[in-house]
């Protein structure tokens, strides 16, 4: 038996699908009803019993459509969430990252020739622990700047001079501070963060290139954010915000968190015979591919960045709406925002970050926030677009978000 209806069908187009309206929809179920009933039904009158049934099913086949659609979407990169964002991660050998910590440059200070092992723990005023991820030792300056990570996932702040001194006692070992800002960790990876990696993920397979090396390093457990370029001329090229000095024929990355180990190894196992490198931190990598006895070895350079305090200046109008912890939760705002935990982008190294970014999530805390201006930058908070140097990596806390409300 052919079964007619009068409800439109969905529409699949070189837009995608469309549905049609709610509206379209039950015009079509009330047509449908009256022919089933032989014609003459009331169907002006939604309050009747065949208008409240055309309700129903209409809100049912609306339901149903709006989820159709949900599905066929999850299917574009672009709009994929959840579970099917997984399941495209996967088709490229990529797992959504969990939760990270916060990680610090800590100068440990005590005697000469005395380790630092990995897993050495440092504490903060808050009493957060954070362990070493890199060994070294003091050398005859008396002392060594080393990684450490928050012992606690997720975007907790650590101020300058936060880091009190060692929770755990280690003989040689005197003092623990830092003098810089940590940089943000991360809730696990949201859907902008996993499809931002993603995208810059697909020559993971290629070498030589600077986007193999980019996807390559980025897949290093607990690394938190990478910056790739490189100078392919002969001469010495002064690069981004704070014109880093670039070798002749050389690549660049800077890496904020993980292993420096694994991550010296993903950059040799990708770059260009030949090319030089550029940074601040140097490891020995092995070739174990080929059978040349012993085994030649190699140093990479690569740059731990230094972390810049973005600072905040907010105003905001006077309003009876706003809460009473309107600063506190304008801070933690911008804090989460600029970690991306808000579904949004991170501020990154060699990014340009722009205060319009803090607008919504500023707005968001209540309906009577109203924003007069949001300006930014390292040192005084001038500016709306700041741009940050390949060498840095942008921090902030709550001690660096200044929050005015005035009348207006």
């Amino acid at each position: 038996m052919t079964t007619n209806t009068n409800v439109p069908d969905l529409n699949f187009g070189p837009g995608g699908v469309t549905a049609p309206s709610e509206s379209q929809i039950l015009d079509g179920v009330l047509t449908d009803l009256n022919a089933a009933f032989g014609g003459g039904l009331n169907i002006s009158n939604l309050f009747t019993p065949q208008g409240q049934l055309a309700s129903s099913l209409t809100a049912i086949i609306g339901k149903k459509n709006s989820e159709l659609m949900l599905y066929v979407n999850q299917v574009d990169p672009l709009y994929a969430q959840g579970r099917m964002q997984d399941a495209i991660g996967r088709i490229y050998f990529l797992e959504r990252k969990p939760a990270m910590p916060t990680v610090v440059t800590v100068t440990c200070i005590g005697a000469t020739g005395t380790v630092i092992p990995v897993g050495a723990l440092a504490a903060d005023a808050q009493q957060n622990i954070y362990a070493c991820t890199q060994a070294a030792t003091i050398d005859s300056t008396g002392s060594v700047d080393l990684p450490f990570a928050n012992q606690q996932t997720g975007p907790i702040p650590c101020p300058p001079g936060s880091i009190s001194g060692m929770y755990q006692s280690i003989a040689g070992w005197d003092k623990a501070f830092n003098a810089q800002e940590g940089v943000l960790g991360n809730d696990v990876e949201s859907r902008a963060e996993f499809e931002f990696r993603r995208k810059n993920s697909v020559a993971i397979n290629a070498l030589g290139t600077l986007p193999s090396i980019y996807a390559n390093v980025f897949s290093v457990p607990d690394v938190l954010d990478v910056y790739c370029t490189e100078n392919t001329t002969s001469n010495t090229l002064n690069a981004g915000a704070t014109s880093y000095p670039l070798k002749p024929h050389s690549i660049y990355v800077a890496v904020s968190g993980g292993d420096a180990q694994a991550i010296g190894e993903a950059i040799w196992r990708k770059k260009s015979m030949g090319a030089d490198y550029n940074g601040n931190t140097s490891v020995t990598v092995t070739d174990t591919s080929g059978y040349e006895q012993p085994l030649p070895t190699y140093t990479v350079l690569f740059e731990r960045p230094t972390s810049a305090q973005v600072n905040f200046a907010v105003t905001l109008a006077a309003s009876a709406a706003l809460p009473g912890d309107i600063v506190s939760q304008v801070q933690n705002a911008i804090i989460g925002a600029f970690a991306g935990s808000d579904g949004g982008t991170r501020a990154r190294i060699g990014s340009t970050v722009f205060a319009s970014r803090f607008y919504a999530p500023v707005m968001a805390i209540a309906d009577g926030v109203e924003i007069v201006s949001i300006l930014l930058g390292i040192g005084a908070a001038t500016q709306n677009v700041l741009d940050i140097g390949i060498d840095v990596a942008p921090t902030v806390s709550a001690q660096d978000i200044t929050v005015t409300v005035m009348q207006v």
